[in-house]
């Protein structure tokens, strides 16, 4: 199943509002284009966007504008220069997948792949992720 980017999950009453806890990241700041291999899929990116390292050694990517919106600066890191981040405390939309899906995600609309038991979540309009099961187990708490 492929994503449409118009789908809007907050009309799905299978989904469930969820907020990611603020677990510290590693990014790193690119200097030129590139590409990122995610668990999902290969994602590009542009010099000037942050590879983040996650809670599993996970990485991915995501526009420079985007992360400013979606991320702070820790443990003292001057914002823009490598070090540790946290997610600010956004609420979002989140789909436990029951079927294999595709979804265009990132600045260059690059396909991620979801298996069952993945997680779609929708961070805003046509903004989508999948984060594997285990990863958002350690990484986002269920809102009531």
């Amino acid at each position: 199943m492929t994503i449409d980017p118009a789908t809007d999950l907050s009309r799905d009453p299978a989904a469930v509002r969820v907020r990611k806890l603020p677990v510290a990241v590693q990014v790193r700041w690119m200097h030129e284009d590139g590409v990122c291999a995610t668990l999902e899929g290969d994602v590009r990116y542009r010099a000037g966007d942050p590879l983040l390292t996650g809670v599993r050694g996970e990485q991915w990517t995501m526009p420079a504008a985007a992360f400013a919106r979606a991320y702070d600066a820790a443990d003292a890191t001057p914002y823009g220069s490598d070090g540790r981040y946290r997610k600010k405390p956004l609420a979002v939309w989140a789909l436990r997948l029951a079927a294999p899906a595709t979804v265009a995600a990132g600045g260059q609309r690059d396909l991620l792949q979801g298996k069952p038991g993945d997680w779609l979540v929708q961070y805003g309009p046509g903004d989508f992720g999948i984060v594997a099961a285990d990863i958002f187990a350690a990484t986002y708490e269920l809102l009531g």
